[in-house]
């Protein structure tokens, strides 16, 4: 008899969590509106999509910013995301060399700002909003979070953001940067435009993954294994380094996709008091 409970039970359970509904509402504009009538590149490509599970309450939230080198690529969804039960945001943002730096990174910023004040509108927790982007996009996790002045604007404390997962990210200053600079690929910069430039001891939790060192994209571990030493002589407690060995820098998200949920979900039970 108590077989046949625990396998109802089980069923329940599973049938309870397969049924969780998601919605997506697509290109939602992450500017006012007198920002995006100035010009039509803005108003074309500064939006966001959002998954989130429908009826759901307090929900966290994966921003992710997808990579291209700050010169390509477009807004996404990961696959390996969903059925989670978080809310997923894709961002567009503009691109070199249509713009400049800091273009890409205010309007990181901006739509993370949007999340902030609006997730609550869907059911979502202001408080359980991760980072998270591959390449380019773990650069904008960086930047954003680490110098604060760039969430500031929109009254928000970049320690408010409950974690930081980027996958292999540049923490120098980086190279599409160098590049509108005329500096080339292979001579480092550290400046403002470097995630290194602001490391500090209060910091949101982040978790730093990369791909096999030798396989990366030039010297990518080595950046991310700086800034990881740098955030502990800083005294950070929170932060983390994972080297995925036989990844390259294009493969590495396929192992690095478990490992944000698994980290995700373990700051969120932190964040409740011990349940998700």
């Amino acid at each position: 008899m108590k077989k046949i409970l625990c396998f109802l039970f089980i069923i329940v359970c599973y049938k309870s969590f397969s049924q969780q509904q998601y919605e997506t509402v697509k290109a939602i504009h992450y500017y006012a509106d007198s920002v995006n009538q100035k010009d039509n590149y803005t108003d074309s490509t500064c939006v966001l999509d959002l998954y989130y599970p429908k009826g759901a309450k307090n929900f966290p939230t994966i921003i992710w910013f997808h990579g291209g080198g700050l010169t390509e690529g477009h807004r996404e969804l990961p696959e390996q995301l969903k059925n989670k039960g978080y809310a997923i945001v894709g961002v567009e943002y503009r691109l070199s060399p249509k713009v400049k730096a800091p273009a890409y990174i205010e309007d990181a910023a901006a739509a993370t700002a949007w999340v902030f004040h609006h997730i609550q509108e869907y059911g979502g927790s202001d408080k359980l909003i991760f980072l998270s982007g591959h390449s380019a996009g773990g650069y904008l996790d960086l930047m954003i979070t680490l110098n604060k002045n760039y969430l500031s604007k929109y009254n928000i404390d970049a320690n408010n953001v409950a974690e930081l997962v980027p996958f292999s990210p540049q923490t120098i200053t980086h190279y599409t940067i160098r590049h509108e600079r005329g500096i080339g690929p292979l001579q480092p910069v550290i400046d403002s435009f470097a995630p290194l430039y602001y490391v500090r001891k209060d910091a949101s939790p982040m978790l730093l993954i990369t791909g096999d060192r030798n396989l990366e994209l030039y010297g990518r571990y080595e950046e991310n294994a700086y800034l990881y030493r740098m955030m502990l002589l800083n005294g950070s407690t929170t932060t983390t380094l994972y080297e995925l060995q036989g990844y390259d820098h294009g493969g590495m998200p396929a192992g690095a996709f478990p490992l944000l949920i698994k980290e995700a979900d373990k700051r969120v039970k932190e964040i409740n008091g011990g349940s998700k």
